[in-house]
């Protein structure tokens, strides 16, 4: 018998409630023998029926909570324990000022590809909690927004703060920002002392590598020797698209025409050499797709091994339920020693002699 999360383990013990009401209706019946409560007989004597109702009611509610006891009442909790294990993945972004660009509309009618690409990351973090992330900003030179943390509403604090012009964004490092994620996953990797299922990077870039140290190859190199696979994202339609021109004070003063250099072969290259994919994203809904790719391909699947946690409640009746009864009869025994009549004194025998005669 449950209700809710609290449940009877032997509820036919409840039966015997039924018995209190009979006994004490047997009980009142003169002349009727009846199994009672050894102590008592003195509730029903006339002299003490009125001062025998408190006992009488504490015995019977301590019988009440003794049977209750006896029916083990327990409150049961159904828990799920899951050894999860996750991946370290850095995202490496594109910050150079073509992420500006505004594609697919009007100049000033819509996002730039960093607008488009920010809600599209965060889903991306908040649908991977078992994973560490990291970011790693790259433009002229390349730079750690977060290492890796757990803390992914932290994270969505620091994406939110992304805006073209926060470092040098003239020239594009693609293999500076693949370097520095691929340094900053082995420097946890120590750090931790435990091994996790994996790691991998995603690379973001609308552009083709003209700076920094590394080449993107090289950086593919260093990669596959590590074992880690680089997903890589090709942002931005082919052709002309339209990049706001900018004061020193950050206003938008008119737009020019630039023509898309995506270096889609090196982006291939990054992903085939190092077990990665490669994808075309050239709008907001491929951009999402490619994500949602991603994280299906590198999601790991874990099961949760449920367990009851039975908690007994009992004692909380059966405690209560003797000390009623034990107040019950001490109460009764105070009571027939107050009402026990004072001893009739001895009488002398000279007391019991007949009259004297007189002389």
């Amino acid at each position: 018998m449950s209700y809710g999360n609290y449940l009877l383990h032997d509820p036919w013990w409840l039966l015997a409630l039924a018995l209190i009401p009979l006994l004490a209706w047997l009980r009142g019946r003169r002349g009727v023998p009846a199994l009672v409560v050894p102590f008592a007989a003195a509730w029903y004597r006339p002299s003490f029926v009125t001062v025998s109702r408190l006992p009488a009611g504490v015995a019977v509610a301590g019988l009440v909570l003794l049977v209750l006891a006896l029916a083990r009442p327990q409150h049961v909790d159904d828990r799920r324990e899951a050894h999860q294990q996750g991946y370290d993945l850095m995202l490496a972004i594109d910050l150079s000022g073509s992420m500006l660009a505004e594609d697919n509309h009007r100049p000033g009618e819509g996002p730039n590809r960093l607008q488009v690409i920010k809600p599209v990351i965060r889903a991306f973090i908040e649908n991977r909690p078992n994973d560490r992330i990291g970011i790693v900003v790259f433009a002229t030179n390349a730079y750690t927004l977060s290492p890796l943390t757990f803390d992914h509403a932290w994270l969505g604090r620091q994406l939110d703060r992304l805006e073209i012009g926060v470092i040098e964004a003239d020239h594009t490092a693609v293999g500076d920002g693949l370097g520095v994620a691929l340094t900053r996953l082995e420097q946890a990797g120590r750090e931790e002392g435990r091994r996790r299922q994996g790691a991998f990077i995603v690379l973001l870039t609308d552009g083709s590598n003209n700076s920094g140290v590394l080449t993107p190859m090289q950086a593919a190199d260093l990669a596959r020797a590590r074992g880690i696979p680089v997903y890589t994202i090709g942002a931005g339609k082919d052709g002309y698209t339209f990049l706001p021109v900018r004061d020193e004070r950050g206003r938008t003063i008119t737009y020019t025409q630039i023509l898309s250099d995506l270096d889609e072969n090196a982006l291939t290259a990054i992903a085939n050499q190092t077990g990665g994919r490669f994808f075309r994203a050239r709008d907001a809904d491929t951009i999402e797709s490619a994500f949602k790719a991603i994280d299906r391909a590198q999601k790991i699947e874990f099961e949760a091994k449920a367990y009851l946690v039975t908690t007994e409640l009992f004692p909380w009746f059966a405690v209560p339920g003797l000390a009623g009864l034990l107040l019950a009869g001490l109460f009764l025994a105070w009571s027939t020693l107050r009402r026990r009549p004072a001893p009739v004194p001895p009488v002398r025998p000279s007391s019991l002699a007949g009259p004297r005669a007189l002389p």
